[in-house]
């Protein structure tokens, strides 16, 4: 296939782009910055794409967006965190919309944060969304990408759950706590976490690129959700530090905010379309994942090694 991917050298999108190209797919990736490059595409959102430029793609993988964390929401951040998502994903769908040939399918992110809090409760794809912000957030962004279904194209939603790797994402932020033996479980410990494997994510969006019968929401999350006193005690383990140190609620709230509460709060979601489609997950269970991260990737290693403070 002929792709073209927004967000495409971001922690997911790099290693994304290099699978999708080693599996022989040709690969394209928007850049703000002026391209000169085969494999780039200068793209400033809210103008549109050319419309003979997206007619020689067959697929759309949508990742832009702002990120979510770190940082207190304030209300310039969050209209940001908005504004990132809706404005690219608008433009994107209207630069399909006018094309005279149009890509068979668009993969477009979202994140479980759709949901909001549910306590011990199982999510699916058909639990109904809440209404703070994160969730408004993720409802008003999987609404712009279903807008291309007018077109007649195939539209799934990617929601992606605490994806878990070396180079980025939540793990080395989780980690620096437990490099000074001050790593534990968040407030009451007791909230899940719905973590997934970095790895699965790209299977995932590449099980969704190459399934034709898949459509519609799909939860990126590992089958094994853990609480986050769970978490905290196997990331311990894993890099051998002490994990019975408990950050109090009130300085979470303190520190973070609004973004503190949604982390006092979790999730428990289940992938439960995905793995009925066929989906094999690479990762189940946490051990294994983490295992997986710090016995191969070198990056990990040698930040273990180091970690004496």
């Amino acid at each position: 296939m002929n792709i073209l991917i927004t967000g495409g050298t971001g922690f997911i999108g790099t290693p994304l782009s290099r699978e999708l190209r080693n599996s022989g797919h040709t690969v394209v990736v928007t850049t703000r910055q002026t391209s000169v490059s085969k494999e780039k595409l200068t793209w400033n959102p809210p103008a549109l794409i050319p419309s003979d430029v997206i007619s020689r793609f067959d697929a759309v993988i949508n990742l832009a967006g702002e990120p979510v964390a770190p940082g207190r929401w304030t209300k310039k951040r969050k209209e940001l965190i908005m504004s990132s998502r809706i404005d690219t994903t608008r433009s994107l769908v209207e630069s399909i919309k006018k094309a005279a040939s149009k890509p068979k399918v668009l993969i477009s992110a979202s994140a479980i944060g759709y949901y909001g809090a549910h306590g011990d409760e199982y999510v699916t794809e058909d639990t109904l969304p809440a209404s703070d912000f994160l969730a408004r957030v993720c409802k008003a962004w999987e609404e712009e990408a279903l807008k291309a279904q007018e077109s007649g194209i195939r539209v799934v939603l990617i929601r992606i759950g605490g994806v878990l790797e070396a180079d980025g994402g939540a793990l080395p932020k989780m980690m620096t706590p437990f490099k000074f033996f001050l790593g534990g479980p968040v407030g009451s410990g007791k909230q899940w976490f719905s973590w997934i494997h970095r790895n699965d994510v790209l299977g995932i969006i590449k099980y969704a690129l190459e399934n034709e019968s898949l459509s519609g929401p799909l939860n990126a999350t590992a089958p094994n959700p853990v609480t986050n006193r769970e978490f905290s005690s196997t990331l311990g383990d894993a890099i051998h530090r002490p994990s019975w140190l408990a950050v109090p609620s009130f300085i979470v709230k303190l520190t973070l905010g609004e973004l503190g509460g949604m982390l006092l709060t979790g999730q428990r979601v289940l992938p439960e379309k995905i793995v009925r489609s066929g989906y094999k997950f690479k990762y189940h269970d946490l051990e294994d994942a983490l295992k997986a991260i710090f016995g191969i990737n070198s990056t990990v290693r040698q930040a273990h090694h180091d970690m004496s403070p």
